[in-house]
């Protein structure tokens, strides 16, 4: 062997440890991103349908409940309801930069409320 072909050898190695050990840490702190990412849409969408179950709770107490902007957690839904059986309640849930939006169809008949559909919009 020639001299200094260990060091030559022992560089490559390394520059290529050193390689892998970057892509995996970029890899690593991507998915980490993602799922945070993941989760803060979740947390919007949750908030969003805490905000139609507060006014379907409010409507059986006051068919006049015309919605409201309620801080669930660390969210903020607004809430509107317009319409007399079939009311349209429509709640946005905000978490960050996240939204999501749920809208709901209920009739108020004879003291007894009923959930027609139940659904997110997407923008």
């Amino acid at each position: 062997m020639k001299k200094g072909f260990a060091l030559v050898l022992l560089l490559i190695f390394t520059s290529v440890a050193i390689t892998i050990a970057t892509a995996a840490t970029i890899l690593t702190i991507s998915n980490s991103r993602s799922s945070s990412a993941g989760q803060m849409s979740q947390s919007a969408l949750t908030t969003a349908e805490s905000g139609v179950e507060n006014a379907l709770l409010r409507l059986l107490r006051n068919p006049g409940y015309t919605g409201e902007t309620l801080t669930v957690g660390v969210g903020i839904a607004t809430i509107s309801t317009s319409g007399t059986s079939p009311y349209l309640i429509t709640s946005t849930g905000r978490v960050g930069n996240y939204v999501r939006t749920v809208e709901v169809t209920a009739n108020y008949i004879g003291g007894i409320l009923t959930v027609g559909t139940w659904r997110e919009i997407y923008p």
